[in-house]
């Protein structure tokens, strides 16, 4: 399919029309970036890598009722999605203390919560998505009190299937992030889940030593950051012990010589 043009540019996804009215193709980039973009870098093969999660992941909420923007993979790093207008927050799924959260309440990294917390994130680079409360979020009209409802009880389903799926592969699903969007059918809008669910936006330990097998190897300088990519999609299995495409992908540029 050929692509059309592009929309929009963000850390690690570019956004181009798509091939009929009210559809997106999201290619997923290799790059890498932490801290508001303050560190950036590239994890080589993760583009291609978070295509098939996120692929799978939203073909599996699709299956247990959640309405989500994905349509198909399109090939190795681009996808089919519904255009949507994003709700301006980020939903932040927690169910362990870790990162921002530890800093900020001085909480033990590691430390599981009493139950699962939904924080709120404005998301503004500029500002550095700052932590909002409901109370902003209705007060500037970012998304109505219904829309709230909506988005809060999806993030809590989502995050019992996703805990749960997780746990089956040996992997403690600490905390993730969401973003959200609205579809309009005539003068009615409905929410769906969008974006993407990849190790960029989740953290990933490992249940019986808590290696991290997320983003997180990058942040902290851990380094195996494919490595680790790679692991969650072949404990998903999405790619053959020992074989994944971003290998095959690799060879096939040697092949080609680029």
């Amino acid at each position: 399919m050929s692509r059309r043009r592009q929309i929009y540019e963000g850390k690690a996804k570019i956004l181009y029309e798509g091939p009929e009215p009210g559809t997106i193709i999201q290619y997923f980039k290799d790059d890498a970036t932490a801290f508001n973009a303050e560190k950036k870098g590239t994890i080589n093969g993760k583009g291609v890598i978070n295509n098939r999660i996120s692929e799978h992941i939203f073909t599996l909420l699709g299956h247990i009722g959640i309405p989500t923007h994905f349509i198909r993979r399109l090939n190795m790093r681009e996808q089919l999605v519904k255009q949507v207008e994003i709700v301006p927050i980020e939903v932040i799924v927690r169910n362990v203390a870790a990162g921002s959260l530890s800093k900020r309440l001085g909480i033990e990294e590691g430390t599981p919560l009493p139950h699962t917390l939904l924080e709120y994130c404005y998301k503004d680079d500029a500002l550095g998505d700052p932590l909002v409360a409901e109370e902003h979020i209705a007060c500037f009209g970012w998304a109505s009190q219904e829309e709230m409802q909506d988005i809060s009880a999806m993030a809590i389903r989502i995050n019992d299937f996703m805990a749960g799926m997780f746990a089956g592969i040996g992997i403690r699903l600490v905390d993730f992030k969401l973003e959200f969007g609205r579809v309009f059918e005539g003068d009615f809008s409905r929410i769906i889940l969008a974006d993407e669910i990849s190790p960029d936006g989740c953290r990933l330990w490992d249940i019986k030593t808590d290696e991290k097998l997320d983003k997180d190897r990058f942040r902290r300088d851990l380094g195996g950051e494919a490595e680790a990519y790679q692991e969650v999609a072949r404990r998903l299995g999405l790619f053959p012990e020992g074989v994944s495409e971003v290998t095959d992908l690799n060879s096939e540029r040697k092949k080609r010589g680029k």
